[in-house]
């Protein structure tokens, strides 16, 4: 199973290129020495580099906000929250007089910047006092296009071995969504998913396999989704508008998962901090989570978790 450090870095990559931020400069050319050449150096070369000629901008950043990732990566804890800390201040500069969300480059800066503070100091063993941080910029961001992506690393901090919250199930495709409460003494995978998620796709035949060995012992699969406010080829899209083109996503390529309940809500990812798709969620048989994993599990990883929730007993019941 992958550290939370590595999951946290992958998860970065994979938003920042949903979001469309993965083009042409120096933050792109960063984030290719860290996640394709595991090359922190190099980076950390190019940004010096580019410092030289080029004036500090929300670009540059996200491009600091690399080099505090790769450090991570890395587990070199000083230098990570260093560069952490410098992208941070850099962007609180660049906010004096304006929004957030006003440069698309400012929020990947300081998202990242949170995430790598908190998961030094769980590096370092203070754990609530990363928690506390990031409840600390869930109220100071609360406004703006980080919430989601801030209870993401608080439940990648906090969350395994807390009870599960409560599902929003009014809104369904495929068959009536359980509540979590009704399915207490069996195990739930819940599998977060978007229409326009290329590793969403590749997760389902793994899930398809693993629930025709436990599906019959027991083990109960949901999958939330939820609104992106677009359709094919990024078209704005409303709710009314997208909501049959996600069941048309569903019915085409998710068909192998076959009748799975599958809630839409923008609140249950919201409580789940669930950011990245696909966020794997496993739930025990008390209800407690006891595993939260934003990204894609391999069947074997899958299939030791489960192993451990089932324990010994062969079955459960239906």
């Amino acid at each position: 199973m992958a550290s939370n450090t590595r999951i946290l870095t992958l998860c970065v990559f994979a938003g920042l290129a949903s979001a469309g931020l993965a083009s042409a400069g120096i933050a792109s050319d960063a984030q290719k020495s860290i996640m394709q050449k595991k090359d922190l150096a190099a980076a950390e070369h190019m940004v010096q580099e580019y410092r030289k000629t080029q004036p500090a901008s929300p670009e540059l950043a996200a491009a600091v906000s690399w080099l505090a990732r790769g450090a991570l990566f890395a587990k070199e804890y000083d230098k990570a929250d260093a560069y952490a800390d410098e992208a941070r201040k850099m962007t609180l500069e660049f906010l004096k007089g304006r929004k957030l969300d006003d440069d698309r480059w400012l929020p990947a800066a300081l998202g990242a910047s949170e995430e790598v503070h908190a998961q030094v100091m769980s590096a370092r063993g203070e754990n609530d006092q990363a928690v506390e941080f990031l409840k600390a910029e869930l109220k100071t961001y609360g406004d703006t296009s980080l919430p989601e992506r801030i209870e993401k690393n608080i439940n990648l901090l906090s969350l395994e071995g807390k009870p599960a919250p409560a599902l929003q199930e009014d809104v369904w495709f495929g068959s009536k969504p359980p509540t979590l409460a009704s399915v207490k003494g069996r195990p739930v995978i819940l599998f977060f998913w978007a229409h326009w998620c290329p590793d969403c796709k590749a997760e389902i035949p793994i899930l398809a396999k693993v629930m025709q060995t436990y599906g019959p012992k027991g083990v109960k699969l949901i999958g939330p989704t939820k609104y992106y406010g677009y359709v094919s080829r990024g078209e704005d899209a409303t709710p009314e508008v997208e909501k049959p083109y996600i069941d048309k996503v569903r019915l085409q390529y998710y068909a192998p998962l076959g009748d799975m309940p599958a809630p839409l809500s923008n609140a249950n990812f919201a409580n789940y901090g669930a950011s990245t798709v696909p966020t794997l969620v496993l739930i025990d048989r008390d209800g407690i989570v006891r595993l939260y994993h934003p990204g894609n599990l391999t069947e074997q990883e899958l299939t030791t978790q489960l192993d451990a929730l089932l324990g010994t007993q062969a079955s459960l019941k239906n």
